[in-house]
């Protein structure tokens, strides 16, 4: 294997925003996971668990949930009855974080044509999380409730090891933590335990190279800018 590979792999990764509906093989996605379950994990634990959501299942979902997206709109005091388990984002925003964040909202919302005022228009742009994409694949992840902070360090090389070897594959992805809300709605509907909460959710499949919100690309920052050396 040439380095080449590897970094065009991860290069290339980006969080699709549109799919066709070309289905995606079993095997693929079986190969996909069978790659990615190499990934580090504390003590080999490999805290991870995977529901592949096709067909039916996927669309069972999708009505769910936006059903339940637009519930939210309309009456904000249902906002209590979908809590995220566990804090993806901080309590309180500060900088640079704040300024990347704005960057890549009103990139993106820029891009689509879509003005801060037009609430009607980001909340139907918002509510494509819950499309999946309209992907014809959807994959939630869990960890059991037992396991400690560190199987989320852990999930993290899982999921990039799930883009990267869909990459390899010519397949698309889009890692969404804007499922986690709806939990309640997720994990009985998956058959998922009890003792399991819900880490994300990912759309994937074949990336719709004609859609504008495709050409959406985010910087990064600079290596020398978040890089210390100690010699």
């Amino acid at each position: 294997m040439t380095h080449s590979a590897v970094d065009d792999a991860i290069g290339s990764r980006r969080s699709t925003r549109a799919f066709t509906s070309q289905a995606v093989a079993r095997d693929c996605i079986e190969h996909i996971l069978e790659v990615a379950s190499r990934a580090p994990s504390g003590t080999n634990c490999q805290p991870w668990k995977v529901y592949v959501l096709q067909g039916a299942t996927r669309d069972s979902l999708v009505e769910k949930a936006c059903a339940a997206h637009d519930a939210l709109r309309a009456d904000p005091a249902l906002a209590a009855q979908y809590q995220e388990e566990y804090d993806y984002y901080p309590q309180k925003w500060v900088s640079p974080y704040i300024d990347r964040r704005r960057e890549n909202g009103w990139g993106l919302y820029g891009l689509l044509g879509i003005g801060k005022a037009d609430k009607d228009q980001m909340h139907l742009q918002h509510q494509r999380n819950f499309r999946f994409f309209d992907a014809p694949v959807g994959l939630m992840f869990t960890v059991d409730r037992v396991m400690g902070r560190g199987s989320l360090v852990d999930y993290g090389a899982f999921l990039q090891s799930i883009m990267i070897a869909a990459r390899g594959l010519g397949l698309h992805t889009c890692p969404q933590a804007a499922w986690n809300s709806f939990s309640s709605i997720i994990l009985p509907l998956i058959g998922a335990g009890a003792d399991e909460m819900l880490v994300c959710g990912m759309a994937l499949g074949y990336a719709d190279e004609t859609a504008v919100v495709n050409t959406f690309h985010t910087p990064r920052v600079a290596v020398q800018d978040f890089t210390h050396w100690l010699d």
